[in-house]
Parts: C-alpha cells; sequence; structure tokens
C-alpha cells in the first residue's frame, strides 16, 4: 500500500463529498469543474496557504503538525473514524522509506486460553474473537451456530470478507448485503490504515479487488469505519430472521484483537430463535461425537 497515495485519494474522497453549502461558503453560482469543495477553499477553512494544502493533498505529509491536521480535519468535517485514519496514514508516510515491517506479523495473533474460556462460559450470546482483517480466530458454541455459514469456507480461519463479497449464498444471509458489504470494506480500510506493511491484509485486498468487482468499487470509495456497536439482520438457514445488537471489546492485552458478543431484546422472537439454535447446535454437536470414525 502506498501512503503518498492513499493520503491523496482520501482528501480528495472527503472534500469532493462537501459542498460549499455545507461547509458554510458562499455559493456565488456558476459551473464548478470539479465536485464539491476547491483546493482553495479547503485551505481557507483550515487557516492554511493554498500551497501547503495542495502539498498535503498530493501526498506529502513530511512534517505535518498536529495543528495543521486539525485544521484539514475541521475543514473536511472528519468523523472520528476518518480523523484516526488520517492520523494513520500520515503516520505511515512519515515513517520514511523503512518503516515498521520489523515488527511481528499480525498473522501471529493467538487467542488466549482465558479468552477462550470466557467465550465458552458465555453460553447464552453468540461471541468470538476477531482481529482487524476480520478473521474468527475463536468462537463458542452458540456463535459458531449463528455463523455456520462462514464454516463451509475452504479458508481458515473463517473470514466476513471473503464470505460477504466470494460466497454467493452472504445474499440470502444479509438481509441488507449492501450495507453489510459497506461496513466490510470500512473496517478493512480502518484496519489498512492501521497496519499498512500487514502482508496477510494485502494479499487479502488484492484477492477481493481482483476477484469481486463490488469490492473494488466500494475499496476505492475510501470510507473508513469504527467497530464498537450496532445491529446484524440476517436470515439463519435454521431459524430464520434473527435481529440481533451486538458490542464490541478491545483485548487491551491483545492488541489488535475485538472480543464481539451478540444479544437480542428478552421475549423478542429473536430470543426465543437464539434458544431454539442453542439446542440444535448441541444436539447437532452430540450427534457429531457419537458418530463412528470412518476407519472403525
Amino acid at each position: 500500500m502506498d501512503a503518498a497515495s492513499d493520503i491523496r485519494e482520501f482528501l480528495t474522497s472527503r472534500r469532493a463529498r462537501l459542498t460549499p453549502a455545507d461547509a458554510g461558503l458562499p455559493n456565488f453560482g456558476g459551473r464548478r469543474r470539479v465536485p464539491g469543495l476547491r483546493r482553495e477553499e479547503v485551505a481557507l477553512l483550515a487557516g492554511m496557504s493554498v500551497e501547503y494544502y495542495v502539498r498535503l493533498e498530493r501526498g506529502n505529509a513530511t512534517g505535518v503538525s498536529e495543528a495543521v491536521l486539525d485544521g484539514v480535519i475541521r475543514a473536511l468535517q472528519l468523523d472520528d473514524a476518518e480523523r484516526a485514519h488520517l492520523h494513520d496514514l500520515v503516520r505511515t508516510a512519515n515513517e520514511g522509506a523503512h518503516p515498521r515491517r520489523r515488527r511481528a506479523s499480525a498473522r501471529s495473533q493467538q487467542v488466549r486460553p482465558g479468552v477462550r474460556q470466557l467465550l465458552d462460559a458465555m453460553t447464552d450470546v453468540p461471541a468470538f474473537v476477531q482481529n482487524g482483517r476480520l478473521d474468527i480466530l475463536a468462537i463458542n458454541q452458540l456463535g459458531e451456530a449463528v455463523f455456520s455459514v462462514l464454516y463451509v469456507q475452504p479458508q481458515r480461519p473463517a473470514n466476513f470478507a471473503r464470505f460477504v463479497f466470494l460466497d454467493p449464498r452472504s445474499g440470502a444471509y444479509y438481509r441488507d448485503w449492501d450495507d453489510a458489504a459497506r461496513q466490510t470494506v470500512a473496517l478493512l480500510r480502518s484496519e489498512a490504515g492501521r497496519s499498512p506493511h500487514d502482508r496477510a491484509l494485502s494479499d487479502l485486498i488484492g484477492e477481493l479487488s481482483t476477484r469481486s468487482d463490488r469490492f473494488a468499487v466500494l475499496w476505492a470509495s475510501h470510507d473508513v469505519r469504527d467497530h464498537r456497536t450496532g445491529a446484524k439482520r440476517i436470515t439463519h438457514p435454521v431459524v430464520g430472521d434473527l435481529d440481533l445488537d451486538y458490542e464490541v471489546m478491545d483485548l487491551s492485552t491483545d492488541r489488535g484483537l475485538q472480543l464481539i458478543a451478540y444479544s437480542a431484546a428478552p421475549g423478542s422472537l429473536t430470543a426465543d430463535a437464539l434458544r431454539l439454535l442453542s439446542s440444535w447446535s448441541a444436539t447437532r454437536d452430540e450427534a457429531n461425537r457419537m458418530e463412528p470414525a470412518a476407519d472403525e
């Protein structure tokens, strides 16, 4: 991933989505040659010279101060996720020709036994641990039942991005597939800013870009997102529609890993469906344990 290109494309895309009216600037009419704000308008709003802003938008972030970044963030009305992403891009650009490639690779992430024990104790809620590439690294029994469709994928660990964009069943599984697709790409784009030299992440993005036209289009939008809380609306092949709320917790001692737990409103149809799915999963697992091995 090229830091200068990422800065240029990110700032250009954020500038293009704002109109003078959005920024509180007068619109004197006439035909505008570019969508959104002009560079000189962003510079005015950010309190810097046009030349300085043009240099930054071209990807030259050498020596950019916090005050300058704050001005650009304010001018482009960036949200928290976009603000963090811009800081990540600038940090990477300033690392120079020899960035943090010698750090331990993210592919070596392991889930500690204590975390696995916690997952297994969460018997009434689907829960799992994932990394920034959206790999499921550990999952409890109910979680595996809810997301069983992902475990048909030949690759391990199961990966949400591959499922969304490369598995034709994802269109029936997600009741709003387009929203799921946008969220997935935005999460990967944020992770790419945090971990620009993660080879496994680059390989995943390359695979999805070449095999999915929709992914390539969404990737080019440069949208980013924080993963904290939200809702999943899915159609499970066994119990039907599930309306799930989720909370995301960073594992403070396991950098880059998150524990995600799902729940349903008490007394709801989804809560009843989860109890049914839990019973179905336990019965299925017991049958699998009792099934004789192929060589017996």
